[in-house]
């Protein structure tokens, strides 16, 4: 008789399609994911070559020209590149559909792990935990925003959740218990060798409580030889035979490369002048305690129900389990003075898995009393809340932040409007590079436009002549950052189109052919800016669009306008107000005329010089 289907395997649909929905909304990347990505890109499109290797690599891979301060491991996009390649010759794709289907892939298989995690609770405290951790991971913005995003984070995340999983409680044998710890151990310990080495401060944390509870010093002895050693080792001697040979061979280094031990020297332990991570800014102690994993957990009642759950009886010893190595970790991670929210990802699903204990705590006790009831209501009222927060507005937000990306592919179709050229050269600023151009964007070599060069009058058919050839143009794209010749007019002489942040920086007379905006930052309006108009009232009372309303109507269309418009012209003009309450002169804003200014602002400009410029061949 076939299983019974249960909810907590809609998970199966819910985390790839939230993944895949993010990829869809936000499709261009940020320079963080940068290296991944071109690396991906340059092995998908040449190849790895067998044959003069350092020429090919040095003519053909961009690391061999923007190295970057420190070496970076290429086992993840060689891993990518490989599963991609069939999809790849198979569609014939274009570059941004590879550039797609390349994060897809990664995304999926973190949705998977996601998938194998809610499995292991299943197993571990049953259905109704496996269905609240469903949707309190699917509730959550952080996790399924960067999951197709080519950070070496996300290629450790999917492992690193999956060796999480098989820490995880499950009725076995003592000898299957022994073998699903060496297994988590092992896939622990992986990525901490090839790609995230702060993984060792989780890895060391489960290995500390795995042995305190062991119930003796016999007992953690035997551990330490038969489990924790072997899977260590064994996983660091794999991982450092990938790593070593694959980087070794792919930044054609004289020494033995070892990216991942360069990069943490490099920022723990910097040299003396060098300010190691630091330089990317630093942080409170408290900082991921009291900003990064509310933000990420998303649910303030969870967190607050964390202290209860820790004194109920039943919940206490699962509730340590899972607790414990996690928040050692963010302890001793939180010692280093830069932090970034990222690097709590991997904890992320412990932590949901303690909250969704909880929560169907209150759940199964719904019967027993009016409190629970009320508990589990708000529960379930927060959580619908959290999901929309995550996925109806902090998404739409973030997909603003990429005008790089926009820009360039708002480029590409803006030229062919115009007369076409056999080359077309293409200076990018640091700005547009920071915010999603990449070369799987880049036009390749030569392009097909639909106008020939000329064409040739009286067709029969009045088509054009067969004899008119097609314009193929060379694309050659600049992403130079030397201020000094930004000062000379004969750098900029060389261009066709420049994206630039400021047009007036560049030298020569040249047409704005189009803005990209982006989102600005949030400012609060005092009550004598901007009153007295309305968005949604009388013609002669209503005022232009104001950056609030432009903004949602870019993310929710008319509809969200709208909405607006009543909200601010209710809330802030108290529109309506005095008819219901009596016209006295009074002022009646609900907000005393404070408001909220957040707004798209021109981010990126797309210059083309004028027909007939000058350009020295």
């Amino acid at each position: 008789m076939a299983r019974k289907l249960e909810m907590w395997q809609l998970s199966y649909i819910i985390f790839p399609a939230f993944v895949l929905l993010h990829l869809y909304t936000a499709p261009y990347t940020k320079v963080e994911e940068s290296f991944n990505m071109q690396a991906t890109h340059d092995i998908l499109t040449y190849g790895v070559p067998t044959e003069h290797v350092y020429l090919r690599l040095k003519a053909q891979y961009d690391h061999m020209t923007f190295a970057g301060a420190v070496p970076r491991t290429f086992v993840g996009s060689l891993v990518l590149a490989a599963f991609a390649r069939p999809f790849v010759w198979y569609g014939a794709l274009n570059g941004e559909q590879q550039q797609f289907l390349v994060r897809a892939l990664l995304g999926l298989f973190n949705a998977a792990a996601l998938v194998s995690y809610a499995a292991g609770v299943r197993r571990a405290y049953g259905r109704v935990a496996a269905e609240w951790y469903m949707w309190l991971q699917a509730s959550q913005f952080h996790i399924l925003f960067y999951s197709s995003r080519t950070l070496p984070n996300m290629f450790a995340f999917g492992i690193s959740t999956i060796a999480l999983r098989f820490f995880l409680p499950d009725p076995a044998s003592s000898t299957a218990k022994i073998k699903r710890t060496r297994l988590a151990l092992y896939l622990l310990t992986l990525p901490t060798v090839i790609f995230r080495s702060e993984l060792a401060l989780l890895l060391g944390a489960q290995c500390i409580y795995i042995l305190l509870k062991s119930g003796s010093v016999a007992n953690a002895a035997a551990l330490v030889r038969t489990t924790l050693v072997p899977a260590i080792l064994a996983a660091t001697v794999v991982g450092l035979v990938l790593t070593v040979s694959i980087d070794t061979f792919f930044w054609q280094s004289r020494t033995l490369q070892w990216p991942e031990m360069a990069g943490f020297l490099s920022n723990v332990f910097p040299t003396k002048g060098n300010l190691g991570a630091s330089a990317w800014g630093t942080s409170p102690w408290h900082w991921y305690f009291t900003s990064a994993i509310p933000r990420m957990l998303i649910n303030p009642l969870l967190l607050l129900l964390i202290p209860w759950g820790l004194t109920a009886t039943a919940l206490a010893p699962s509730l340590f389990d899972l607790l414990i190595p996690p928040l050692a970790y963010t302890a001793v991670y939180s010692l280093l003075p830069h932090k970034e929210t990222r690097f709590l990802f991997p904890i992320i699903p412990p932590l949901t898995a303690s909250l969704a204990l909880i929560a169907s705590y209150t759940t199964i006790r719904m019967g027993r009393s009016i409190i629970y009831k009320l508990m589990t209501f708000s529960l379930l009222t927060t959580t619908l809340i959290s999901t929309y927060i995550s996925h109806g507005l902090l998404l739409p937000l973030s997909a603003q932040t990429y005008p790089g990306g926009t820009a360039l592919s708002s480029l590409h179709a803006l030229s062919l409007n115009y007369r076409p050229q056999p080359q077309i050269r293409v200076h990018v600023t640091n700005l547009a590079l920071q915010t999603g151009v990449t070369h799987f964007l880049d036009i390749p070599s030569s392009v097909l436009h639909d106008r020939p060069l000329f064409v040739l009058p009286g067709s029969a058919d009045g088509r054009k002549p067969t004899i008119a050839p097609k314009a193929r143009s060379k694309w050659i794209y600049d992403k130079s950052d030397n201020e000094t010749e930004f000062l000379m007019p004969a750098f900029w002489a060389h261009f066709d189109y420049v994206i630039v942040e400021d047009p007036s920086c560049v030298i020569g007379a040249w047409d704005v052919v189009d803005k990209v905006f982006g989102l600005g930052k949030p400012s609060v309006l005092a009550p004598d800016v901007g009153r007295g108009l309305l968005v949604l009232g009388p013609k002669e009372k209503r005022r232009e669009d104001d950056g609030l309303s432009r903004l949602l109507a870019s993310m929710y269309g008319h509809a969200g306008k709208w909405v607006y418009g009543v909200l601010h012209d209710i809330l802030r003009e108290g529109y309506g107000i005095d008819r219901i309450l009596g016209s006295t002169g009074r002022d009646w804003s609900l907000t005393r005329g404070w408001w909220l200014h957040w707004a798209l602002e021109p981010k990126l400009f797309i210059l083309k010089r004028p027909e007939g410029g000058i350009r020295p061949s």
